[in-house]
């Protein structure tokens, strides 16, 4: 399991399309996801331990964030030809244990991952309404174990303020996480 983190974030950039499936077959697009304020696109699987120690988390600021006018969408785009517990089965299975507010979809191609640049799971892409990249960070300083309760919220306090101003925060700190497991490797 090679551990990889985040590029800084490029701000301005614009949310590359996509039409995927979710756990259930029905298809989304990033339009169809898009919050009144923005939306939130995360790259996720069920194997990395990354991605285990903040699920609950994930589902707790993604609730808190649609009420502020920002949706989100969880993308698993690793082969699970390599990762079983990254099947589509399992997919719907660690969505429905933990409740999950937003659609998970599969990237079967890897082709939104590669059009993203999302390099681990978790990878975070926080977009204004206007679908521009504000925010490339992590969710808090939890890494392959859940932190404290009571550190900060980067993820969601960076998302709070594209939601009430349309930018994000200028420092922000890398996502960390398991590397994407590409079908090519």
């Amino acid at each position: 399991m090679v551990s990889l983190e985040t590029p800084v974030c490029e701000f301005g950039n614009a949310a590359p399309g996509f039409e995927l499936p979710d756990v259930y077959g029905a298809v989304w697009t990033q339009q169809s996801l898009k919050g009144e304020r923005g939306l939130l696109v995360m790259f996720i699987c069920n194997h990395c331990p990354y991605v285990k120690a903040i699920r609950e988390r994930l589902v707790r600021d993604a609730k808190e964030l649609k009420m502020m006018g920002i949706n989100s969408v969880a993308i698993m785009s690793n082969d699970p030809a390599q990762y079983e517990e990254d099947s589509p089965e399992n997919m719907r299975r660690v969505a429905e244990e933990f409740g999950f507010p937003f659609p998970y979809l599969l990237d079967e191609t890897q082709e939104v991952a590669k059009a993203f640049g999302a390099v681990c799971t978790p990878d975070f892409f926080g977009y204004n309404v206007d679908l521009t990249l504000q925010y490339r960070g992590r969710l808090d300083e939890s890494r392959k174990e859940t932190s404290p309760d009571g550190v900060r919220r980067d993820l969601f306090e960076a998302m709070g303020e594209v939601a009430r101003s349309g930018a994000g925060p200028a420092d922000q700190i890398p996502s960390m996480g398991c590397s994407i497991k590409w079908k090519d490797e």
